[in-house]
């Protein structure tokens, strides 16, 4: 909804031409790299008081991309914080907890980032709906953080695909029933079911 809104707002209010869409969704995606990439240093690093510099550190890098970049920032911060007052009112985690909530997070997000650099290794036909599944498997299995996080990232990324086929070849559904088979590969990962059965023959064992 959000990446819906902000791509009318651009097209009537800014006036962003189509092809601008692939650099913002370009900048929008590196934006989000550099926004867990200092979240992950950050639960590395475990330092006292240095929790507000790797906050400003990632926002700041994702905003240097450009408009996508600022705005997957901005998204990031705000669905973070919806998460954090929905486990704290509905679920009752105390702010002890937060501290698993968001390393669990952090672990997550390497989980997805480790199935998706994997998936682009092997570049192996009919493979991608086993790294889906498996990249949402490990994410779910370090618990509700992770889970939060591989749903985060996995809605995000369709919906960015699912807007450049609407860019690229309009509203004939192109790509329509291949985002829902991805989901449900991310769904099936998710809940802890074996991502193996999306595993395609032949694809080497390292993976």
């Amino acid at each position: 909804m959000k990446l819906c809104t902000g791509l009318v707002f651009c097209s009537l209010v800014l006036g962003v031409s189509s092809q601008d869409w692939l650099s913002f969704l370009g900048e929008a995606y590196e934006g989000s790299k550099d926004m867990w990439r200092a979240y992950s240093d950050m639960i590395e690093a475990n330092y006292k008081n240095s929790d507000k510099y790797f906050h400003a550190r990632g926002n700041f890098d994702a905003a240097r991309r450009g408009p996508g970049g600022a705005w997957a920032a901005k998204v990031i911060r705000m669905k973070l914080f919806t998460a954090i007052v929905f486990c704290s009112l509905i679920l009752g985690i105390s702010s002890q907890g937060w501290g698993s909530f968001l390393r669990e997070a952090g672990q997550g997000a390497k989980d997805m980032w480790r199935a998706y650099s994997d998936m682009r290794e092997a570049n192996y036909k009919n493979a991608d709906k086993y790294f889906h599944a498996r990249g949402n498997y490990d994410a779910a299995r370090r618990g509700p953080g992770g889970a939060w996080a591989a749903k985060v990232i996995s809605d995000a990324r369709e919906g960015a695909q699912r807007i450049t086929d609407l860019f690229k070849y309009g509203s004939s559904g192109h790509g329509a029933a291949d985002s829902r088979a991805d989901q449900e590969a991310n769904r099936w990962g998710r809940s802890g079911k074996d991502p193996n059965r999306y595993r395609p023959a032949g694809l080497p064992r390292k993976y």
